[in-house]
């Protein structure tokens, strides 16, 4: 089965983060996509996006690995809710499952940029 769009701008961003290619990361985004760093913490704009990156980078000590353990893609028309099961660790974070939720938009060239970054799913609540 052909994989979903929005599930291969994923895993670029998953690599993108890994790599802290932060100018692949970003163009990933909308220009004005929110980011949830923490729970009740959260950027917006594609610069701020970058910014709080390069923070999560060095407060992971370089070491941030990102990738999907499964997830679900609801579309309709030029919105798609993605709903992932999301492992992130590194060498000051054991391996932990978060239940994510991103929100992306298609552009008129078809391309699929994230709108809503939400690694911590309902746990913000």
């Amino acid at each position: 089965m052909e994989k979903h769009p929005v599930e291969i701008q994923i895993e670029k961003a998953d690599k993108a983060i890994v790599a802290e290619d932060f100018d692949t990361l970003v163009n990933i985004y909308t220009e004005n996509a929110v980011l949830v760093i923490e729970p009740g913490r959260t950027v917006q704009g594609r610069e701020a996006i970058r910014k709080a990156f390069e923070a999560i980078a060095k407060y992971f000590t370089n070491g941030l690995q990102v990738k999907q353990n499964g997830m679900n893609i609801l579309e309709s028309g030029d919105t798609a809710l993605v709903l992932a099961n999301t492992i992130v660790s590194a060498p000051n974070l054991p391996e932990t499952e978060r239940k994510a939720v991103y929100v992306f938009n298609k552009t008129q060239d078809g391309t699929w940029l994230c709108s809503i970054d939400n690694s911590y799913g309902h746990d913000i609540i």
